[in-house]
C-alpha cells in the first residue's frame, strides 16, 4: 500500500438519529440505524504505460436517512485522492497508474442509514413559502432530459387530464402516469440511458431504472415540480421484497432513485421504476395487490437498504479523458492506454463491489472472496 487516505472518517454515535424533522424538512419514522461496509475491489489489465480510474463514492450531504462515516483506500496507484464530481460536491475517487504492470486498489466506505418516509398527510400548499433559490437548478433541462418539445406536451397533458393545480398533486399525477404507462425492458443494457425525449417519441417507454425514473423527473420538471435522479446502488435484501434488494456482491446492483421538491416540506421520495421491477420479476398484474401496495407506499417513501451517491447529469470525469461526457455516474469507470473500459462490463473490466453489513465491531456476514 503506497498511501492511506480517510474522508470524514469519524464515529458517530446511534444518538445522531433520528434528527429533528425540522432539520432536513422531512417526517422521520424512527426505525434503527444499520451501518454498511461498501467495498471497491479493481484490478485493472496491465498493458499501456497509463490507465485511469473513477469510482462514484456515498453521498457525504448527511441527512437523516443517510450518513457517511468516510472513505478509506490502499492499493499500487501512483497517484490516488478522494475528490468530489466535477460540478458537485458529491464524493468520487480517483487513481492513476504510470507504467505498466499490475494494477490494483481497494476502496471501502462506510455509511449509515435509515428508512427514509415523509409524512404528505397533512401537508398544505399555504403559507408554505417559496422554492429556494438552490432548488430552481432541478426545474432546468439537462441534454438528455429536455423540457420543451414532446416533454412539456406530455406534461401539460397529464397534469390537465388529472385537473391537479398544486406541485404536490401534479407530482402524484406524473408519479401515476409513469406506473401505468411504462414498463421495465430486461433487455436494456444496465440502467439504462434516461433519454426520455427518444422514448417519448419512438411511443416506448420501456427500460430501466435511470430511464423510467428519469421520465419522472423531466416531466415533472416540464409541469414546474423540482425533481432530480439520485444515483446509488442496493447494498442489502429488501425486508419485504426479494426482487428490490442486493447484498454481498452488489457488483451490478446499481439503481438510481428519483425525488421532488415540494415548498416548505423538501425532499420526497418516490421510485416508480420499482414498481414497475417488482411487476416484472413477480409477474404481476400492475393492479395485483402486491404492486397496489408498494405502489401507495413508494409515493413518499424509501427503504434504505441502499445508498446515493450523486444526482449529477451530464457528467466529464476530466476534460482530457477518453470517456467524454457521460449521461450519469453511477458505475466505475476507466480508461487503460488510451481507451475506455466498459464499465457495464465487470468481467473485462476486472472490478467487484461487496457490501457488508456492520454490527457492533463485526460484520453481520462473511463475504467469499
Amino acid at each position: 500500500m503506497k498511501r492511506r487516505d480517510f474522508i470524514k472518517l469519524a464515529g458517530v454515535s446511534t444518538a445522531l438519529f433520528p434528527i429533528a424533522p425540522s432539520v432536513f424538512c422531512e417526517q422521520i419514522i424512527p426505525r434503527r440505524p444499520h451501518s454498511y461496509r461498501l467495498t471497491y475491489k479493481v484490478d485493472l489489465p496491465a498493458e499501456g504505460k497509463k490507465a485511469r480510474l473513477w469510482l462514484p463514492l456515498p453521498d457525504t450531504a448527511d441527512t437523516p436517512h443517510q450518513f457517511s462515516q468516510g472513505s478509506v483506500w490502499k492499493g499500487n496507484a501512483d497517484i490516488a485522492r478522494f475528490e468530489t464530481v466535477p460540478g458537485t460536491a458529491s464524493p468520487m475517487f480517483y487513481a492513476e497508474w504510470r507504467g505498466t504492470g499490475p494494477r490494483n486498489v481497494t476502496v471501502s466506505s462506510v455509511v449509515k442509514t435509515m428508512d427514509r418516509s415523509v409524512d404528505l398527510n397533512h401537508y398544505t400548499e399555504r403559507a408554505a413559502g417559496a422554492v429556494p433559490a438552490e432548488v430552481k437548478r432541478y426545474l432546468q433541462p439537462t441534454k438528455h432530459v429536455p423540457l420543451d418539445g414532446i416533454v412539456r406536451k406530455t406534461a401539460l397533458s397529464i397534469v390537465n387530464d388529472a385537473k391537479a393545480q398544486s406541485p404536490l398533486q401534479k407530482a402524484h399525477a406524473i408519479y401515476n402516469w409513469v406506473v401505468d404507462n411504462s414498463h421495465r425492458d430486461p433487455a436494456t443494457r444496465g440502467c439504462g440511458r434516461g433519454d426520455i425525449k427518444s422514448m417519448l417519441e419512438s411511443g416506448n417507454l420501456g427500460g430501466k431504472c435511470a430511464d423510467l425514473n428519469a421520465l419522472f423527473v423531466g416531466l415533472a420538471r416540464a409541469a414546474g415540480v423540482p425533481a432530480r435522479d439520485n444515483y446509488g446502488i442496493r447494498i442489502d435484501e429488501s425486508a419485504t421484497h426479494k426482487t428490490l434488494g442486493q447484498s454481498g456482491d452488489v457488483t451490478t446492483a446499481q439503481h438510481c432513485r428519483p425525488e421532488f421538491y415540494l415548498a416548505g416540506l423538501g425532499w420526497v421520495p418516490v421510485d416508480p421504476a420499482d414498481v414497475r421491477q417488482l411487476a416484472l420479476d413477480e409477474d404481476l398484474p400492475i393492479g395485483h395487490a402486491r404492486v397496489v401496495a408498494l405502489r401507495e407506499k413508494l409515493f413518499g417513501s424509501w427503504e434504505m437498504n441502499w445508498v446515493a451517491f450523486n444526482h449529477a447529469r451530464d457528467v466529464t470525469l476530466a476534460k482530457d479523458s477518453i470517456l467524454g461526457e457521460l449521461p450519469f455516474f453511477m458505475y466505475p469507470e476507466a480508461e487503460v492506454a488510451g481507451h475506455k473500459r466498459d464499465s457495464l462490463e465487470p468481467q473485462e473490466f476486472a472490478y467487484k463491489i461487496i457490501s457488508s453489513e456492520l454490527v457492533g465491531t463485526g460484520v453481520k456476514f462473511t463475504v467469499p472472496s
